[in-house]
């Protein structure tokens, strides 16, 4: 525990990481209270259709006529759901895959940097949306899958480049010669020592989940029933929102996305200087 916390200490030193994770955690509190701090449901439709901002409601309504604010409070639940989710997602695929690569040598590396190199050379956007276009169904688990399986093959490169200078330290070959199984090292020994890097593969890849499912929703390749922010510029699009004066119901939402990947990047820098100690403030 008191190295967790020593940890900590160089992360919140770092002003520009700080200010990430209020930014970050701004938005994680106003999903959890969202039913309070909305001003009305998200899917009450009796006010009237593209409403320019007014003090009842602030960011206007949609062409349905709801009320565009409450749309927003409720959406961060979903985008910030669907970026973590997959993140997370994303960041085990990496790291299981990493770690067999680099410390099996052989056979299994060789089959498993194939296949990485195949995903690595694949364009992800296309592949995205070729894949969410034509499966049978349409929601937030599908474009979660589809994000996991186009973008899990850099993290893994990466990863697998630590865990082959890692293999061979003195620790390492101890417990190897003490009778340690494969798993045991990988998880016991080498994982708890790339902490840091796996802490920001998983931070990279929560930011591209974010983009990503956005830029799906924005497409219409989900379900756009499902009330998140790529939803709504979606539907903004489409209702030409711009045209009609109705420019808070577009602008809205992306910059809350680009609010919270900001926030995640800024959070990153931190996470550099915990893994390199050249960086690191006295």
């Amino acid at each position: 525990m008191n190295a967790f916390r020593a940890s900590l200490i160089p992360f919140w030193r770092n002003r520009v990481a700080r200010l990430g994770t209020i930014i970050l955690c701004l938005f994680i509190l106003m999903a959890i209270v969202a039913p309070w701090i909305s001003p009305y449901s998200p899917q009450d439709s009796n006010f009237s259709e593209m409403l320019s901002p007014t003090l009842a409601h602030p960011l206007g309504t949609t062409q349905d006529g709801h009320d565009v604010l409450s749309q927003l409070i409720y959406g961060t639940r979903v985008s910030l759901l669907v970026g973590f989710v997959a993140g997370l997602g994303t960041t085990l695929l990496s790291l299981l895959i990493g770690l067999l690569a680099g410390y099996m040598p052989g056979v299994v590396d060789e089959v498993l940097s194939y296949v990485t190199n195949v995903f690595l050379v694949l364009p992800a956007l296309p592949l995205m949306i070729v894949l969410a276009a034509y499966a049978p169904v349409k929601g937030e688990y599908l474009i979660v899958i589809v994000i996991i399986v186009t973008s899990w093959s850099w993290g893994a490169r990466v990863l697998r480049a630590q865990v082959t200078t890692l293999r061979t330290r003195d620790y390492v070959v101890a417990a190897r010669f003490s009778g340690d199984g494969v798993m045991r090292i990988m998880f016991k020994e080498i994982f708890p020592n790339m902490m840091s890097l796996v802490a920001a593969s998983f931070l990279g890849a929560a930011i591209s989940a974010i983009l990503g499912e956005a830029g799906l929703e924005f497409l219409g390749l989900g379900d756009p029933n499902i009330n998140s922010w790529g939803t709504m510029l979606y539907w903004a699009q489409n209702s030409g929102a711009m045209l009609q004066g109705q420019w808070a119901w577009l602008a809205a939402p992306g910059l809350c996305i680009a609010l919270l990947g900001t926030a995640l990047v800024l959070m990153n820098f931190a996470v550099d200087e915990l893994a390199n100690p050249r960086l690191r403030r006295n």
